[in-house]
């Protein structure tokens, strides 16, 4: 049989991850301690936003990818890409300087998504057009903001010539672009992708957006304790800035190239609300479907499950419907799966979000410890499961599962293996 027409195992070999709390290693470390990395808006005057606090990237130096000319040129979510991806890239254990020589690079594709693209680039021209006319706009505007721009950007920055793609569905994007990706591999179309999501949302038009929605949490005061998933007291989520990227393999090219291997991508599943534009069915059916078709990929019975990376936004809706997927889903196992809201830490990074939650699942399945769930003071009604509250927590199993769900009523979840 051609390899075209052979399944092939998918295996996770690069982590790369931006966050309010750092890199990657910094990002584990931090979510391991309970540290929340949110904090008052910096890069400009928040007094004129009724919300005030988000989780930005602090001291971002994009020099390692992009010299100062190419980083003025594209917004600031495809500069998260690009070096989410050189750190995948270096993390796999490639040579940059010789990757044409180690890979066949038409056979290497990109697949990464955001949910709202270059939302920063579109207001600051926006601001440019109404101050000094139209002739003033930049020639990079648009191939600088639109939201494929980040894959292509990576493409181009490693030259890569596989698929070259970018899945936008809102909070879902990072996991679909990751599950996509992996299907690919699977299929034998390719031997390696780079996958995830970049988002840059925290302008002030993206900011007095979600706050005019009554999404976001208005903890001014508190900002650090304003991200609390299943609490009593939550009041709607924060918006956080970052990107996460996996360099994801077919086991063969792996085990030929003598990769460290972190774990393998066993099950991908989606699907659709068909409820509201942005708030899902009380029972979360929706969510509940997509975990189901996660687990039936992977071959797996709901007891088997160690730990989830739960999409948890803090908001009033979304998590009691996913409570009630996960209890719809899992049953009397439920109660003993650990199950952590790490926006708790990092605030939710929308198209970003499920790709970095997707890299801490790799990596809490690799140490065998749950991030924990902070500001969990006062477990709301129905919000009973083990949600690691305030300090993180062993377990012990070969699968975990992170979750996420998008405006649009979209899904999607991925469980990681242990590889064996």
């Amino acid at each position: 049989m051609s390899k075209r027409h052979t399944q092939q195992r998918v295996v996770v070999t690069g982590l790369g991850v931006l966050s309010c709390l750092g890199d990657r290693s910094k990002t584990w470390e931090s979510l391991l301690a309970g540290r929340s990395g949110i904090r008052m808006i910096s890069d400009t005057d928040p007094s004129v936003l009724p919300v005030q606090f988000a989780g930005q990237i602090k001291e971002f130096d994009p020099s390692s990818c992009l010299s100062s000319k190419e980083a003025r040129r594209i917004d600031l979510f495809i500069q998260y890409a690009v070096v989410a991806a050189q750190q995948a890239m270096e993390d796999s254990g490639y040579d940059l300087s010789q990757l044409d020589q180690q890979v066949d690079l038409d056979r290497f594709g990109v697949c990464v998504g955001s949910g709202i693209g270059g939302i920063s680039t579109i207001e600051d021209q926006h601001n440019v057009m109404n101050q000094k006319g139209a002739k003033r706009l930049s020639p990079f505007f648009v191939p600088g903001a639109i939201t494929n721009m980040a894959a292509g950007n990576v493409s181009i920055r490693f030259g890569l010539r596989g698929p070259n793609l970018c899945i936008t569905t809102a909070c879902a994007a990072g996991t679909h672009n990751i599950g996509t990706a992996a299907n690919l591999i699977a299929s034998g179309a390719v031997d390696c992708m780079l996958a995830g999501g970049a988002e840059k949302g925290s302008s002030l038009l993206g900011m007095a957006g979600f706050a005019a929605a009554r999404s976001l949490s208005s903890r001014n005061e508190d900002p650090q304790a304003a991200s609390r998933p299943w609490d009593k007291d939550r009041d709607g989520f924060v918006l956080s800035d970052g990107a996460g990227i996996l360099l994801l393999e077919s086991y063969d090219h792996a085990m030929a190239r003598g990769a460290r291997i972190y774990a393998e991508l066993i099950g991908f599943g989606m699907s659709g609300d068909a409820h509201h534009i942005t708030s899902p069915p009380d029972g979360g059916d929706g969510a509940a479907r997509s975990m189901q078709l996660a687990l039936d990929q992977a071959g797996l019975k709901p007891e088997q499950v160690g730990y989830i990376n739960a999409h948890g936004t803090s908001t009033q809706a979304g998590d009691i419907a996913e409570v009630n997927a996960i209890k719809k889903t899992f049953g009397a196992s439920a109660e003993t799966i650990a199950i952590s809201s790490t926006k708790s830490m990092l605030g939710h990074m929308l198209g970003a979000a499920g790709a970095v939650e997707a890299a801490v699942s790799v990596l809490a399945l690799t140490e065998q410890m749950a991030p924990p769930t902070i500001n969990l003071d006062q477990p709301d009604d129905g919000c009973d499961l083990n949600f690691v509250p305030h300090t993180a927590a062993p377990f012990d199993s070969s699968y975990v599962m992170s979750n996420s769900f998008g405006f649009g009523g979209t899904n999607g979840s991925l469980i990681f293996s242990a590889v064996k």
